[in-house]
This record gives structure tokens, C-alpha cells and sequence, in this order.
């Protein structure tokens, strides 16, 4: 008996080694939790991934976008940390100065040199390295009513915003609506979009020979059209307190006639069981300005990255190439446009949103990157402030922006 025991211990010892157990390996992922794709959509994409792969658990993580940026680092600072992290374009250079992205410059095949779009690669770039896959191509695009223009006798949307303020008077002087035109200006980066898009269309700059150009040119009138559609009622007054999905909500509702916002907010608004303006909307990239430009655009961009802390860095790889890979983002084509050029061609993506690839052919191509420094959320809470005291009356465009150039970058 005894004899038998040990040999049937030898034998199992004998089977496992023939059969090991796969090893599990473990990746934590942050994720944003609003807009572009939705929670229910990164799931699904991960449930496929870890279908295709067993051996890979990937655990899901949501924030709102105002918390991407400090959790992360909050998290890297812990020791606990992720894998995997989604992180905008404005933080490559503080993320490669403060080492908590992973250089994946020699990771990045031929393939996908040739077949992304080359706009999108600005979004993970910094000092002729990348940090990362470019995963949210987008800008924010002009959004209007149709019903309510053709309603006010206006027959094309604007192409410039000197028109846009115009066709919005004529909506409101007749009675249609009080406040056409909704945006997000918070305080917070969502504002910073909005004013870049128009910064962009004024020929302005942020940064000249190290030093702030904001307060003058371009940049000023980007803010003293802001708060001159905002104190004629144009605008609506709660825009100051919006973020996008405020701004989705009210245009869907039919209360505005204009809206800037991301690509997302053009199915979703689209959708009937969440809009009452369904087959009401256009959409076209976001007007110029006479003599400066054709259209304007800020580069929204999110990528996908490898924490300098992970332990799983080529796991974490091969999730990040699944998630931003063309068939993926060809499937989830209707909440974020994909990165690769070829999908623009794809009847498959562009079928039943060929208005949003129109305009997304022209946006995309004029992006306007927000400033390229280590120092970019510092200098962007400091114009945040300057957008809401003119926005409130406070200080004058001039002097808050004025004010927050002494703040230095």
C-alpha cells in the first residue's frame, strides 16, 4: 500500500510536468469614463482580447477625465501603479520628463508606421520618441440643428464664426431660441479645448521663443469672442459651467441650434432612444476666420501607453496592439474614428456617417496641437482661471490673459 501510494505521487508529480499550468499574468488598465468609447464598449474589446488570450487577465479601471491625469500618477506614486493607462495629448512631455511612460519607439512596426495616419502619431510623440499607440483620434467639430436653421431661412451652416454669431442672432431675433449656441467652457480642460479651437482659427500661438504669445494676437481674440458671444446672449449663460456631455445633453434635447463638441456626440445624438433630434443634425468642422483660415481644429487626441512601473511591459504591448489594432477600431468605428488611413475607405465604417467623415477628413487635418511643455497643466489651470474671469466679467480678456502670462509657463 504503501508502494502504491508514492508511485501514484510519482505519477502526478510525472503529469504535471508534462502538462504545466499555463501562468496567469495580470494587467491593470485606467480608462476614461466619458466619452469616445463608452465603459461597455472597452469591456467588450477586452473580453476579446483575453478571449484570444487566456493566459491574460486584464482588470478594468474608469475615471472621469478630470481624474485620468492624477490617478495616474497618484498611482504610480503608490507603488501599486497600472499597466496599461490612457493618457491625453497634452501629457507626453510631462510623462517622458517624469519617466512614467515606457519609450516604446522600437516596439512600433513597419506596419503601423505605414498604415496610421500621420497626424495621430503627434498624439504619443515627444522629442522624436513615442510613448505609446494612438488609440482616440478626434477634434471637436461644429454641430447644428438643421430644422431649426432651415426654420430661421438660413439654407448652409456657417463658415466662419463671424457668420456662426450672425446665423445665432437671426435665430434668436426671431424667437426660435433664446441662447443658440452651447460650449463647454468649465473650468477645466474642456474649456481650454474650445478656446485652442479658436485660438487656431485666429492664427494665434500659445508659445513663441519660450515665452507665453496668448495674451496678444490670436490668442485674444480667441477670448474676446468667447466672452462677446457669452454678453450677448448668444451663448448659452450656463456654458460657463458645462463639460461636454452638458453640452451633448442640451443639443440633443433640441435646445440649441449650434454646438461644439467631440466625434462621439454625433451617433449618440443620433440615437433615438437618447435624443429628440434625430436626423436633425449636421455636422462640419469648427468655421475659420476671414483672411486667417478655412476651418479650425484642436488636436483631442487620447493614446494608449506602458507604465514605467509595470511588470508585464510586453503583455501590456500585445493588449495595447489588439485594442488599437484596424479591425478593432474598425468595429467600434461609430463612438471614436479609427487611427488607420485606410479605415476612411471602409464602407463598413464610414456607412451611416458619411457627413461625420466628410467632416472629419477636413478637421482632423488641421489639428492644433494645445503647448508641448512638461509644465502644460500648471499653465493650462492658469488659463482656465483667465477664460472664467472674462467669461464673468472679472477682468477684461486683455487683463486676465495679461495676468495669467506673468504666471510664466
Amino acid at each position: 500500500m504503501h508502494r502504491s501510494k508514492n508511485f501514484l505521487a510519482a505519477m502526478l508529480v510525472s503529469t504535471a510536468m508534462a502538462h504545466p499550468a499555463i501562468a496567469e499574468t495580470n494587467l491593470n488598465a485606467l480608462f476614461m469614463a466619458q466619452a469616445a468609447y463608452s465603459e461597455a464598449d472597452v469591456r467588450a474589446m477586452t473580453d476579446a482580447f483575453t478571449a484570444a488570450n487566456p493566459d491574460i487577465k486584464v482588470s478594468l479601471e474608469f475615471v472621469p477625465y478630470e481624474g485620468l491625469h492624477d490617478k495616474t500618477l497618484l498611482a504610480r506614486g503608490s507603488g501599486s501603479g497600472y499597466d496599461v493607462v490612457l493618457f491625453d495629448v497634452i501629457w507626453p512631455a510631462e510623462f517622458a520628463e517624469n519617466n512614467v511612460l515606457l519609450d516604446v519607439t522600437d516596439r512600433i512596426t513597419q506596419e503601423m508606421k505605414d498604415g496610421v495616419l500621420p497626424g495621430a502619431w503627434t498624439t504619443v510623440e515627444y522629442n522624436a520618441k513615442r510613448y505609446g499607440m494612438p488609440w482616440i483620434l478626434d477634434t471637436k467639430y461644429l454641430f447644428y440643428n438643421m430644422e431649426i436653421l432651415a426654420q430661421a431661412g438660413i439654407a448652409a451652416p456657417p463658415t466662419t464664426w463671424a457668420e456662426l454669431s450672425e446665423q445665432a442672432k437671426a435665430i434668436k431675433d426671431q424667437g426660435i431660441l433664446d441662447h443658440p449656441i452651447v460650449w463647454s467652457w468649465a473650468q477645466a480642460e474642456a474649456a481650454i479645448c474650445d478656446y485652442t479651437t479658436l485660438v487656431s482659427a485666429h492664427g494665434g500661438a500659445f508659445i513663441v521663443d519660450g515665452a507665453p504669445a496668448f495674451q496678444t494676437g490670436g490668442g485674444l481674440d480667441a477670448l474676446e469672442y468667447m466672452v462677446d458671444s457669452y454678453n450677448s446672449g448668444l451663448t448659452n449663460p450656463n456654458s460657463k459651467e458645462y463639460l461636454e456631455e452638458d453640452v451633448r445633453r442640451v443639443f440633443q434635447n433640441g435646445e440649441a441650434a449650434f454646438a461644439l463638441n467631440w466625434t462621439y456626440m454625433y451617433n449618440l445624438a443620433n440615437d433615438p432612444n437618447e435624443s429628440r433630434v434625430v436626423g436633425k443634425i449636421g455636422v462640419a468642422p469648427a468655421p475659420g476666420v476671414a483672411g486667417k483660415s478655412a476651418v479650425s481644429a484642436v488636436n483631442g487626441s487620447m493614446g494608449l501607453g506602458i507604465t514605467a512601473t509595470s511588470q508585464n511591459p510586453d503583455a501590456a504591448w500585445n493588449y495595447i496592439t489588439f485594442m488599437t489594432s484596424q479591425p478593432t477600431q474598425n468595429a467600434y468605428a461609430r463612438l471614436s474614428l479609427p487611427i488607420w488611413a485606410s479605415s476612411y475607405d471602409d464602407p463598413a465604417v464610414t456607412a451611416g456617417q458619411e457627413d461625420m467623415i466628410a467632416a472629419a477628413k477636413v478637421g482632423l487635418a488641421a489639428m492644433y496641437p494645445r503647448p508641448t511643455t512638461a509644465g502644460y497643466q500648471e499653465m493650462s489651470a492658469t488659463l482656465q482661471q483667465a477664460i472664467q474671469e472674462a467669461l464673468l466679467g472679472q477682468a477684461s480678456p486683455a487683463d486676465a490673459l495679461a495676468m495669467a502670462a506673468e504666471g510664466g509657463l
